[in-house]
């Protein structure tokens, strides 16, 4: 049932990355794959490691923490706050990535992404449009070019194969 979508990466703005994508799931699943941390643990690493922490305290001023062990045998954490739900549409929320080369803890926070998600379904089939927003082009190319494209590809395709088995 599940199909070789891949999503799209464009750069709409100095300061910007734009994934889409499709999912042969409906909207429901696909969110609740999103926002529920057992469920988020089998699909965020994609092929790249194992997310051992999935901390969700998922509401409005809420935090969230994940700490993947990559298959290298490395630690990689973010963390962030839930700026905006409205259920199964839309989530906005920030995202530091803990330990970012050449950054303090507090360069790490003052160069937040913020990441808006949209989900819309038709026929069946889940629309996913994530914008990032990050302070700056710098930001923005050194995202690109720690290969976050290639590991988000497989985190896309094993999300829909998640959301695809699930019922209810």
């Amino acid at each position: 049932m599940t199909g070789n979508h891949t999503a799209t990466l464009t750069l709409p703005a100095d300061d910007q990355i734009l994934i889409t994508r499709d999912f042969r799931a409906p909207r429901r699943l696909v969110y609740r794959a999103w926002t529920t941390p057992e469920l988020v643990k089998r699909w965020w690493c994609g092929e790249r490691g194992t997310l051992d922490t999935a901390e969700m305290d998922f509401r409005v001023g809420g935090a969230w923490r994940y700490v993947m062990t990559a298959n290298a045998g490395f630690e990689v954490a973010f963390h962030g706050e839930y700026r905006e739900i409205v259920p199964e549409e839309r989530i906005v929320w920030t995202e530091v990535f803990e330990g970012a080369p050449g950054m303090t803890a507090e360069e790490a926070e003052a160069n937040a992404a913020v990441n808006t998600a949209v989900f819309t379904e038709k026929d069946g089939v889940t629309s996913l449009w994530m914008l990032t927003e990050v302070p700056d082009r710098t930001v923005r190319d050194a995202i690109i070019e720690s290969g976050m494209e290639g590991g988000m590809q497989e985190q896309m395709a094993a999300l829909e194969k998640l959301a695809a088995s699930l019922t209810g």
